[in-house]
């Protein structure tokens, strides 16, 4: 209760400036994008932990205007890369020219920086590039620095990829191996609209004039509630939900159940409960409340686990996903504090 208590009388400002910041930037989201509120939110909530995001869906379901109009929402260099076969490594992290010192007569490298050196990438069909470009891009999601040649240059901070790709075309494609998109905070699915939402795209769209979004939140303002987000409390049995959701995917580990036997054929790693948990605190400020609770962990299992477990042939013709997986993990998982040191098989996936 004191680092309730801490929280509490250090940072209500911060956590009330940050539901504010949401709010708006729902808002400002809301003048541009139609629904896909659950696609926002989880977008959001990757913003404030420091995450990247990749999302799936079909063409025209607006997933790079929703990343474009984010990126006007809170006051970024925004920075768009088409991702296509031909493109190398150099023209999303730039590359060193030999220019001449007019002074001394001199020839020197002078680094050029590529499209990477911005606040919030958007990496449009990221599986339509091959593997080494795809490689220089998730190099700068995970160490916010470029190598070239024999210099590491930093990347500006704050920092986002926002990926999208199109899982319905396989010609010409290369799909992220499992140990790249592990480096993603979540995989988000952008759905079809409902039917009044299909209408009201429809009307905005095809209409004179569309509202524009006004900045919310500068980068200074973001790193600060980056910084408030991480000193949210998580009590030991919301750690402990945590890991039980995710060891109970590992198929190698003992006492797991036997639908997981069947249809995994490999589990999700540590960097998922640091995911679900800074994740979990972040939803806990934005739906304000000073904790973090098994439901944030809950919420947030899906797009987290998603992409890190991989299901097999038995649950590819069964027409079983990573998704019922997950809603049966959570569904077969005891979440009152308590009741997972009392379960037998829980004991033996804890030791």
């Amino acid at each position: 209760m004191s680092e309730l208590n801490e929280l509490a009388s250090n940072d209500v400002e911060a956590m009330q400036k940050l539901q504010v910041a949401f709010k708006e930037i729902k808002r400002q989201l809301g003048r541009v994008i139609v629904g896909q509120e659950s696609v926002i939110e989880e977008l959001l909530i990757a913003m404030f932990s420091r995450g990247h995001c990749i999302l799936e869906g079909v063409p025209g379901l607006a997933k790079t205007l929703m990343i474009a109009t984010l990126a006007r929402c809170i006051s970024l260099d925004f920075s768009r890369i088409q991702f296509t076969p031909d493109l190398m490594p150099s023209d999303i992290t730039g590359t060193e020219v030999i220019e001449e010192n007019r002074t001394t007569g001199s020839r020197e490298f002078k680094f050029l920086s590529g499209p990477l050196f911005a606040n919030v990438i958007l990496a449009d069909e990221i599986n339509r590039t091959p593997p080494k470009t795809q490689a220089a891009l998730l190099e700068a999601m995970q160490e916010r620095q470029v190598t070239v040649g024999r210099t590491r240059h930093r990347l500006p901070n704050p920092f986002f990829v926002l990926a999208t790709q199109n899982p319905i075309e396989q010609e010409g494609t290369y799909p992220l191996p499992e140990a790249q998109q592990d480096r993603f905070m979540f995989k988000v699915f952008v759905k079809y609209p409902t039917y009044d939402e299909e209408f009201e795209i429809a009307k905005r769209t095809t209409a004179l004039a569309m509202d524009e979004p006004s900045a919310v939140l500068t980068g200074e303002q973001i790193m600060e509630l980056q910084t408030v987000v991480r000193k949210v409390p998580v009590t030991d049995h919301v750690i402990q939900y945590t890991l039980a959701l995710i060891r109970q995917t590992r198929v190698t580990e003992p006492g797991i159940p036997k639908f997981a036997k069947d249809w995994l054929s490999w589990g999700a790693g540590p960097r998922a409960a640091q995911f679900m948990i800074l994740g979990a605190k972040a939803r806990a400020l934005l739906y304000g409340r000073s904790h973090a609770t098994v439901e944030d962990i809950q919420a947030l299992a899906k797009p987290v686990l998603r992409h890190r477990v991989l299901t097999n042939f038995t649950a590819a013709s069964e027409g079983i996903t990573p998704d019922v997986v997950v809603e049966k993990l959570i569904a077969e998982t005891p979440s009152r504090e308590g009741e997972l040191q009392k379960d037998e098989r829980f004991k033996k996936i804890f030791a």
